[in-house]
Formats: C-alpha cells, structure tokens, sequence
C-alpha cells in the first residue's frame, strides 16, 4: 500500500485539486484507493459532493471506528474527510506528552493493506497535523505553482521535511509537480528550467493553466468527469500513469 502525501506549506499551488484529480485518476485505473482529507476547509470531500457527517478528526478522537468515518466517493474511491472540526484534533495531539507525531499513523494503522494507494490532502503551513500526515505517510507530492515565492516556498519546505527524515528514513520527496503553468509568461518557464536543475529525477510534467480545473470543484466533479477531453484532464492522466508505473 502506498502512502502518498500530497503537501506543500504555501497555499494557493492546487494541492487539493491534485489530490482529488490523482486519487480520482487512479481509482479510474482500477485501483483501490483512500482519500484522506487533512484540511480544516475539507474541500477534498466538497470537491467530490461527498461531505459526511463524521470523518478524520472523530476516528482520531476515538469518537468512531473507521467503518463510520469512511465513506465511498466514486466506484473503488473512498473518503476519510475534513473539516473545521480537526482544529479540535490539533489540540488533542498537541496535549499528548509521548509520542504525539505519531497520532494519525496509529489511527489508520489497520488500514494498512486494505487499498492500493491511500492519497492524504494536507493544508498549507507548518503544524502538529502536516507533521503528523508525513510520520504516517511514505512518498511526498510537491505541488509548486510556477511563481518565484513558491519554489523559495519549496525550499524552505525541504528542509523542514529533511527534519522529519531523520527520524523516518524511508520517507521521500519524491515528486515535485509544477503547477499553472502558461507558457504565455517567460518567467513560468525560467521557474519551470529551475525546478528541473534542482530536482531532475523527482519533476514530473507539469499542470497547464486550465479553467476547467476551477470549475469542476463547483460542479462536485474531479476533472475526468467535468471536463475529460481538456488540457487539465490530459495532465492529471499523464501524472496519474507516472506514479501507478512506478511501483514504490
């Protein structure tokens, strides 16, 4: 089971839309997968018109048992939501005197197994629940939108990870997704050049500017239902096939 966090500390990159556009994609492609959705905004599950009553924070709490907080979003995709609600779930991890990074990765411990890919959306910053995300999961997702304050944003986040790895050596960056691209703007490319020195092996093709990748969260819909002949679709297929071809 692979255990894909989909993170970045700046906000605005699409981080949600591709952990929707690539759990949605694999799901499509025959895989079994989760949909964890670890942001206070729980737009992963609005996104998908899949918003249920109880989700991360009340199986963390201990308030119900992961056949409660489950819920099928599309055909061999499920959902473990967020919502304002895991503001509470902060608190109670960072009340605990031992052990408190490990919270999450000992809640969801008996999902190990049950799916082919688990997709974990996190918020933007830095805090007890993002570090709690990258002790549960194996491979870290970079979405980073082609502007200059998010590759300094990128930098400054692989070093905080680099924190997190001495403790967890198995934990990687291993895809770095570049985002909004317009080829329009000569300085997309010259960030988009920069990424690829910095990061040869982990940058993956990147996600073109598409409208239709806005719009498809107001219609509940991932991009292959909304919009499945656009440019947004054809990126999110292309990333999808990369990362279910690599077999971590």
């Amino acid at each position: 089971m692979r255990r894909i966090a989909v993170s970045l500390t700046k906000g605005g990159v699409g981080k949600t839309t591709t952990a929707v556009n690539l759990a949605a994609g694999l799901a499509s492609a025959g895989f079994e997968v989760l949909l964890i959705d670890a942001d206070t905004q729980g737009q992963a599950g609005k996104s998908l018109g899949v918003q249920p009553a109880s989700g991360l924070n009340e199986l963390v709490a201990g308030e119900a048992s992961l056949e409660q907080v489950i819920t099928p979003a599309r055909e061999r995709l499920a959902l473990l939501a967020g919502s304002k609600s895991l503001a509470g779930l902060k608190r109670l991890i960072a009340r605990r005197d031992f052990g408190a990074e490990r919270t999450l990765a000992e809640a969801l411990a008996p999902l190990d197994g049950r799916y082919d890919f688990v997709i974990v959306d996190t918020a933007p910053g830095w805090d007890v629940l993002t570090i709690n995300v990258l002790f549960y999961a194996d491979e870290v997702l970079a979405p980073v939108s082609l502007e200059v304050m998010t590759l300094q944003g990128l930098s400054e986040f692989a070093q905080s990870l680099a924190s997190i790895q001495r403790y967890r050596e198995g934990l990687a960056l291993r895809y770095v997704l570049p985002t909004f691209l317009d080829r329009r703007v000569r300085k997309s490319e010259e960030i988009l050049a920069q990424l690829g020195a910095y990061y040869p092996t982990q940058l993956c093709q990147p996600i073109r500017y598409n409208v239709r990748l806005s719009e498809a969260p107001g219609y509940r819909q991932h991009i292959f239902e909304y919009a499945p002949n656009s440019p947004g679709a054809e990126d999110y297929h292309r990333l999808t096939e990369r990362i279910a071809n690599d077999g971590a």
